[in-house]
């Protein structure tokens, strides 16, 4: 597949190398621009492109990036693109500012898919980098991660979660992408490397009336990293 990746950070590095290995054709942008990508796409298999070439790739586009920068990216190019978007991007607004949509009852996804104006697929936000670029397993094995998927379109969610299990772990949809706030940070199925037993019972776990809870207590747990 051609998949394009936006956001070269911890999880966006590691699905470009591990897309790579699988055979697929990766272009991986940020904000910084092609040259300062060269390296790594050189080293991978990649190749180093601009946010709008990402965004025309044919089949996936990644979105990973902090929630701010969202209303940057190139929304022409995505629109015009029969791709699956997938975002696996986390509110924190102690690093993005208060994001009133976001706090009055859309989820983070929701509000991702309203400013970027194409829909969406919640995926690969509740694990940690170095789960997903280690703890993949094959098939046949047994413990695999449970890695969940939402989102509104039945085929689009079957694309993603084909990628998963090529990745090593086993998805699960999750539902639709009103029901991704089960999947965000401070919620039971947030990055604690479960099975798909275990990630399944977690998504049922949350409880829609701890939605600021849990965000008040992850933003809480991570201020460190960003002030």
């Amino acid at each position: 597949m051609e998949i394009g990746i936006i956001g070269s950070g911890n999880i966006g590095s590691t699905l470009a190398r591990q897309l790579t290995a699988l055979g697929h054709q990766v272009m991986i942008a940020n904000s910084r621009g092609p040259a300062s990508l060269a390296t790594f796409a050189s080293e991978i298999g990649a190749t180093a492109a601009t946010a709008e070439q990402a965004a025309s790739a044919k089949d996936v586009v990644i979105i990973t990036v902090p929630e701010n920068a969202v209303p940057a990216l190139p929304r022409e190019a995505l629109a015009a693109t029969s791709a699956v978007i997938v975002d696996t991007g986390n509110y924190y607004p102690v690093r993005d500012g208060r994001i009133a949509e976001i706090e009055d009852g859309l989820t983070e996804s929701e509000w991702v898919a309203q400013v970027l104006g194409v829909p969406v697929v919640k995926a690969f936000n509740n694990i940690f980098a170095e789960s997903l670029a280690t703890r993949g397993r094959p098939g046949e094995m047994s413990g695999r991660i449970g890695l969940s998927v939402a989102g509104d379109d039945l085929h689009a969610k079957e694309r993603v979660l084909g990628l998963i299990d090529s990745l090593g772990f086993d998805g699960i949809d999750a539902g639709s992408l009103a029901e991704s706030w089960r999947q965000q940070p401070g919620t039971p199925a947030y990055c604690h490397n479960q099975d798909k037993e275990a990630m399944t019972a977690a998504l049922r776990q949350a409880e829609v009336n701890r939605i600021a809870d849990y965000r008040h207590e992850s933003n809480e747990a991570t201020r460190h990293f960003f002030e």
